[in-house]
């Protein structure tokens, strides 16, 4: 791996920061992506542009994928023109969230090829990419593993939790599943307490220090709802994927999921409102619209010109 080539694929919010720590350590770097624009912000930065999967596989020994469906981690890694086709391609890491079924067939056809997979999903959004604190979650055979873990150690910190393809993706799944479930209660709540004539910044100190803090409410709420920016940095329909996979892994493994189907269906009326685009933390705008009440903190009105 030294001194040759790292592959690339999939420049959006979580792969071109990823893709510009690479570069900042002094990897020689090789990127595809169909964002024309991304592709350009890469290749100023210093990445070689490659046209496809295929020829970033014919270029690079490892490749990582980070893509926002398993179709297209399938078609990227497994079509006519896709990695398992490269004449240089050795590792395969997936940093997607891809789900076990996908990633257990996309490893057993690179197998067939000589090609090791990694399934490597992350978790830590755009601003855990940006600064190299995303949690990693790797499963794989573990001389493969460690082939590639000084380089996933460049976006965060590395996990080891299997030894298979799939498990990775059943990591990512159930984190997903809690931090989305804990940020759709936590919005009925604040809406709840709000309308109730309680302070909104004032509950989440309080709520922070007891029992109900939470990701939602130590992060996400304090960051982007309060101050009403909505700019976390993960759509809305990205949300309703990684919670139907989930859900569905689960039910797969005989574990009901009642608590999780409702969390779903709110995900789900959100999209279904024309929120597919809209980012997660704008989840909390349609309780409001139901309750009639905002939930706005200190840093908005601060902001207001």
């Amino acid at each position: 791996m030294a001194g040759g080539k790292i592959g690339f694929i999939g420049l959006g919010v979580m792969g071109a920061p990823m893709s510009q720590r690479l570069l900042d350590r002094g990897h020689a770097l090789v990127v595809h992506d169909l964002d024309r624009d991304a592709v350009r912000r890469l290749t100023a930065a210093g990445a070689a542009e490659a046209a496809s999967a295929r020829e970033v596989a014919d270029a690079a020994h490892t490749v990582f994928v980070s893509l926002p469906t398993p179709a297209i981690v399938r078609e990227v890694a497994l079509g006519d023109n896709g990695i398992a086709r490269g004449r240089a391609v050795r590792t395969f890491v997936d940093l997607s969230t891809t789900g076990s079924v996908v990633e257990r067939e996309v490893a057993a056809a690179l197998a067939a090829r000589g090609i090791e997979a990694v399934d490597a999903p992350v978790s830590g959004g755009a601003a855990g990419a940006q600064k190299g604190t995303l949690a990693v979650m790797a499963a794989g055979r573990a001389e493969a593993v460690a082939g590639v873990r000084p380089l996933l150690e460049i976006f965060g910190k590395v996990f080891i939790v299997g030894d298979r393809a799939g498990q990775g993706q059943l990591m990512k799944l159930i984190n997903n599943l809690l931090s989305s479930t804990a940020f759709a209660i936590t919005c009925e709540a604040l809406v709840a307490g709000v309308k109730g004539g309680l302070d909104a910044d004032a509950m989440l100190a309080v709520i922070n220090a007891g029992s109900g803090r939470n990701g939602a409410t130590e992060d996400k709420f304090p960051k982007w709802v309060l101050p009403r920016t909505f700019a976390f940095g993960f759509p809305i329909a990205s949300v309703c994927k990684d919670i139907a996979l989930a859900i569905e892994e689960c039910q797969a493994l005989g574990v009901p999921m009642w608590v999780g189907g409702a969390s779903r269906q709110l995900w789900h009326y959100a999209r279904a409102q024309g929120g597919a685009a809209n980012d997660m933390t704008s989840l909390v705008t349609y309780i409001e619209g139901w309750a009639g009440a905002e939930v706005r903190g200190k840093a908005a009105e601060a902001a207001k010109p």
